[in-house]
């Protein structure tokens, strides 16, 4: 019998089973070599680039499948208000129209110029990423 810790999902008959191994990171998800019938509609420079440019904020919820991230309160560096953030990531091409970014502050409704200045930043750090990505 395998062992539980090790195997993530077992089908076929007693004598014929299918191991997979679990992933180990969130990152890990976005090398599915093993299934190709699983496919990730989010581009991962977006991702990557959303996850550093909004590092000063907590992670509640990360979704790679759906494009989904929401944060909770956090005060950026330097700054004296806090802010929660939903992003929405909802195409695999590396385009402004592939991100939605919503914030909100606990004093009220967010400045459509901050909205868009945090979408410029995580669009020029996405290009930051790829750029990087292809020097390799």
């Amino acid at each position: 019998m395998p062992d539980p810790t090790q195997v993530s999902h077992l089908s076929g008959t007693n004598n014929d089973w299918e191991y997979r191994q679990k992933s180990s990171t969130v990152w890990d998800l976005f090398s599915n070599s093993d299934d190709p019938n699983v496919k990730l509609e989010v581009n991962k420079y977006i991702w990557n680039a959303t996850l550093d440019v909004l590092d000063f904020l907590p992670i509640q919820t990360v979704d790679p499948f759906s494009g989904l991230i929401v944060t909770g309160y956090g005060t950026p560096p330097g700054g004296g208000r806090a802010y929660r953030a939903t992003v929405h990531i909802t195409d695999p091409a590396l385009d402004a129209r592939s991100l939605k970014v919503s914030l909100e502050s606990k004093g009220g409704a967010v400045s459509p110029d901050t909205v868009r200045a945090v979408e410029d930043a995580i669009l020029t750090r996405a290009r930051q990423l790829r750029i990087a990505d292809s020097k390799l």
